[in-house]
């Protein structure tokens, strides 16, 4: 199950498993109720790469369950008053996933990704590059990379099967695959949540340049916020005292691994490569300083 401080994959026997995604392990406890455990697995270029990153389900876990709580007035959440405690029967097995599992509502999924950009950086950089426009969107003229958009912009992605990669789509087409009414609140709602974490961060040294957020529905069809919230895994999150307009800044996320991916001769698809000790190192202490900055 694991190898000294990591974990790579779950094993509960009390528990059926429902599915194991890029990072993590779901079971289902009854009708109603979920349990996700966020192993310390790393996906990037959407493969799940061989060595797990220490800690990195607890920051997960923790800095996700910190956002949840500050932005339960905004929009309901998948948290309930249940612990891994009361679902599974092995004390030693609960102890040793306590801070990295929550037992969440079970709801429907909505089929898209609410992204959300602050600043001109990754595929909406590239997409400015060649056409002019993120995600569709006209843009002004004359933009440098990594600048601050003139307002956050909700660019939705479509959720692509397992192995396959998200697809950008327009505002008209989450409308046809949601409802009208629907995908109104969902772009509202990413729009204000990604505001309210951004003032946070800033006042903490942290630019958070974009994002993506899940959302769900439950049986009387209101809206939850799902899944993962502005982590290192979902987020991109800059250093403000390294921040420059014109050039990709340093960050606290996933961004370092894939920097180093792109060094090496491989084609991104599976099997990935082996990471070398001092790169997992230091992407632990990248996502352990994205989680005191964030939430102290």
């Amino acid at each position: 199950m694991s190898n000294g401080d990591v974990l790579f994959e779950t094993s509960i026997p009390d528990l059926a498993l429902i599915g194991r995604g890029k990072v993590r392990d779901i079971y289902s406890v009854d009708n109603n109720h979920l349990l996700i455990v966020t192993t310390d697995r790393l996906s990037a270029y959407d493969v799940v790469l061989p060595d797990p990153i220490p800690g990195k389900g607890t920051v997960l876990t923790q800095i996700s369950l910190f956002w949840f709580r500050m932005m339960h007035d905004i929009i309901d959440n998948q948290l309930t008053e249940l612990s891994i405690d009361d679902v599974v029967k092995d004390k030693a097995l609960c102890a040793r996933l306590r801070d990295q599992s929550l037992v969440v509502k079970r709801l429907k999924p909505l089929p898209i990704e609410a992204v959300v950009r602050g600043y001109l950086i990754g595929s909406g950089w590239r997409d400015y590059v060649d056409t002019g426009k993120v995600c569709g969107i006209e843009m002004p003229k004359g933009m440098q990379q990594a600048e601050k958009l003139p307002h956050p912009m909700f660019t939705p992605a479509s959720k692509a099967e397992a192995g396959d990669h998200d697809e950008n789509i327009s505002y008209e087409q989450v409308v046809e695959l949601v409802g009208e009414k629907l995908a109104a609140r969902v772009r509202d709602v990413t729009i204000q949540i990604y505001e309210r974490a951004s003032e946070h961060a800033l006042a903490r040294g942290v630019i958070i340049a974009d994002t993506k957020f899940e959302f769900g529905l439950d049986d009387e069809g209101r809206l939850h916020l799902i899944d993962e919230v502005l982590t290192p895994d979902s987020s991109r999150f800059w250093p403000v005292d390294q921040y420059q307009v014109g050039s990709s800044p340093p960050s606290f996320d996933k961004q370092f691994i894939r920097d180093y991916l792109d060094t090496l001769d491989w084609d991104k698809t599976a099997p990935g490569p082996e990471l070398p000790t001092e790169i997992l190192e230091h992407t632990a202490a990248k996502y352990r300083e994205a989680l005191t900055r964030m939430t102290h």
